[in-house]
């Protein structure tokens, strides 16, 4: 028990550091043994304080140094690979709590190699995990290759974080026009833009109380199905009796301990995510907006809908459910942990979709592995609670309903809510590769279908196998129905055209799930609201010069719900929307553009903290201009530029829904831009 919160712990935080490190970098070399026998050297050079674990750690431990190698008949290696036991230390880890083998410092790899060829290249991989103190990173993504010549041996063709790095110098102006040390900042000369960015900060902070709301919501809907509804006041019970009296605090302690580690256990599924947001800035992004990951997402949902309106039942292997058991006989705190994970696992066929949900929604590169946890944390609270509030307060337990038909009707509305959330990712799907195929029009009927067919359910009209009779309408079954087919009504009034922008109108309730108003097949539109706009940062430069005005950029996504709520919500606002129509130059770029970039712009280029990386599709594009210029990875992600491109107006802002913030944010560059140009020289 102790080695596991101490893992638990020690993972959230490492998590909590948001910079990008990259503590160990990686040379190469080779020694020439006779006319057909090599060596490979493979050189680690570790930063103070942290440690590069070895290539054999016991099962259960911290993940071990791998070496791969691409197999190839033109030479064959001898044995594996050999590790130094200079700077080796061998010794009880306190955060694994075991015996483990690492490097300080230094640490030397060779592998012997037979030659079979007169030319050839060895191409691998070099998967490792390095920690210090507080904070651990994982890189699996570290490709070398050693070139052979029969006449000259081994060369280094390229490596991880090494000088020698393939990598295209001057691809910053190929792609974007100016290279990094070109981009300079202006210092902050409007008082009021502060008041901006603490606004933009309160709302980084607000987004994940939100976020914990709503899985304290999923929680709570958790709680009303039939897998656990019954468990509260069996579990209560068997606390409070075990204890010998209701009013012992013994077994009030117990159940209190239970309803934590039903919070741990759910917290505890966060945290490989924040792994991989250590691995490398945008990777959360790319999970997000991965096309088959979110095809993927979208046949889950509809499994996960149709096994709500119980056609078949979710489990998960019954060994899972018999390990825990066993568990639970070890007694004590151990004993009580694993009870709360019998629970989890037990009531996976209810919790399961809803925790779907959950880590779907919030894997975004606006929140990340931040949103996800406090959203756990929320579910898990909304679990956890009633059985430490049932067990210190026991006769509130003859308040409850009974069970009965009403549970298995508040899992088969959660089956609608999961099949209209279904296509939300195939949604995702279809703007991120421009298919074309679930435009606004169709998304909003295949909605309004879900939705009506929820309120036929509700008014009795619709069977599902499960279902008890209804012998009579009751008060909140025919007012839910009234209000889930007001919403219907509401899904309706989306398809009334907007005047001014020459599209449909945008419903505030769906920013972020439908697509934008303009992906349309009746009234198309590239850019939001109607306004004129590039979606290449050269071009809009170009015409920015051309015009003399200043630039906004906006980083943004096709699935990034925030981008939505500021383009539908708050830039059609009379006080902002001038801006975009007489004032600025807007550059909207795409971070999660899936469309391939032309050969000549498909270069390798460095990372920010180290390593390196190949720009395959505009996404990659605009996201590594985002990551290397400005130092951030969220969307949306607002920066002022004069015409050139070449200076930062004022501090950027991420997500500021506050119409007067932004307003002020965008009247601050306006300033700085009159300013930069009377003291330019005539």
């Amino acid at each position: 028990m102790k080695r596991f919160l101490s893992v638990f712990l020690f993972f959230v935080s490492l998590a909590s550091s948001s910079q990008i490190i990259n503590p160990v970098a990686w040379e190469f070399g080779s020694n020439k043994i006779s006319e057909v026998e090599y060596e490979l050297i493979f050189v680690a050079k570790i930063d103070n304080h942290w440690s590069l674990y070895s290539q054999f750690v016991e099962e259960g431990g911290p993940l071990p140094t791998i070496f791969s190698f691409e197999p190839s008949a033109d030479y064959k290696l001898i044995d594996s690979v050999v590790e130094s036991e200079s700077n080796k230390v061998t010794q009880l880890d306190p955060v694994f709590d075991m015996i483990v083998s690492k490097y300080y410092d230094k640490a030397v790899f060779k592998q012997r190699i037979s030659v079979g060829a007169s030319a050839f290249d060895v191409k691998g991989n070099i998967d490792f995990m390095t920690c210090d103190d507080t904070k651990c990173t994982y890189k699996p993504d570290n490709p070398f290759v050693f070139a052979f010549n029969s006449e000259s041996g081994f060369s280094i063709v390229g490596g991880t974080n090494m000088s020698n790095l393939d990598v295209s110098e001057n691809s910053n102006t190929i792609l974007y026009g100016i290279a990094e040390n070109q981009l300079q900042k202006l210092p902050a000369n409007c008082s009021t833009q502060t008041r901006s960015i603490s606004q933009d900060i309160l709302s980084s902070s607000n987004t994940l109380w939100r976020i914990f709301y709503l899985g304290f919501l999923g929680g709570l809907l958790a709680l009303l199905t039939p897998c656990v509804f019954p468990m509260i006041p069996l579990t209560v019970s068997f606390f409070t009796k075990k204890s010998g009296s209701s009013n012992d605090k013994s077994g009030v302690l117990k159940a209190i301990l239970y309803g934590f580690f039903i919070v741990l256990v759910y917290l505890a599924l966060s945290v490989p995510f924040h792994l991989l947001d250590s691995v490398n800035p945008d990777v959360l992004n790319e999970i997000s907006t991965n096309v088959w990951l979110n095809i993927f997402f979208f046949i889950i949902f509809i499994f996960f809908a149709f096994s709500f309106f119980g056609y078949y039942e979710l489990t998960l292997p019954s060994k899972w459910t018999n390990s825990t058991t066993k568990g639970e006989g070890i007694g004590g705190f151990l004993g009580i942990f694993f009870m709360a994970l019998t629970l989890s696992i037990v009531s996976f066929s209810c919790t399961g979709p809803i925790l779907g949900s959950l880590l779907a929604g919030s894997l975004t590169a606006e929140g990340g592995a931040w949103q996800l946890t406090a959203g756990m944390g929320g579910f898990g609270l909304a679990l956890g609670l009633p059985f430490a509030l049932f067990a210190m307060f026991p006769n509130l337990l003859k308040a409850l309903p009974k069970s009965g038909g009403w549970l298995n009707t508040t899992k088969v509305v959660l089956g609608f809510f999961e099949l209209a959330l279904a296509f939300k990712f195939l949604s995702n799907a279809d703007l991120v590769k421009h298919w074309g195929l679930l435009k606004i029009e169709v998304f909003l009927g295949i909605w309004i279908v879900i939705f009506a067919g929820l309120a036929i359910y509700i008014f009795g009209k619709l069977k599902f196998p499960h279902d008890s009779p209804i012998k009579k309408l009751s008060f909140f079954r025919i007012s839910s129905g009234v209000l889930v087919f007001a919403f219907v009504i509401y899904l309706f009034s989306g398809f009334r055209v907007n005047k001014d922008s020459q599209t449909f109108t945008s419903l505030t309730l769906l920013s972020g799930l439908a697509p934008p108003v303009g992906y349309s097949f009746i009234y198309p539109n590239d850019c939001p609201n109607n306004f004129e706009c590039f979606k290449d940062f050269k071009a809009g430069v170009a015409y920015a010069q051309k015009v003399n005005k200043p630039i906004l950029i906006d980083f943004t996504g096709y699935a990034c719900v925030n981008c939505r709520k500021m383009e539908e919500h708050v830039w059609p606002k009379p006080s902002i929307k001038s801006f975009f129509e007489n004032d600025y130059v807007l550059i909207s770029l795409y971070v999660d553009d899936k469309k391939e970039l032309p050969d000549n712009q498909k270069l390798t280029v460095k990372r920010l903290g180290g390593g390196a990386r190949v720009l395959e599709n505009y996404g990659n594009k605009w996201a590594h201009f985002q990551t290397q210029f400005f130092q951030s990875n969220s969307q949306p992600y607002y920066a002022l530029l004069s015409p050139d491109g070449k200076t930062v107006l004022n501090p950027p802002v991420g997500y500021t829904p506050n119409e007067e913030n932004y307003k002020i944010f965008l009247d601050c560059g306006l300033e700085a831009f009159s300013n930069l140009n009377l003291s330019e020289p005539k």
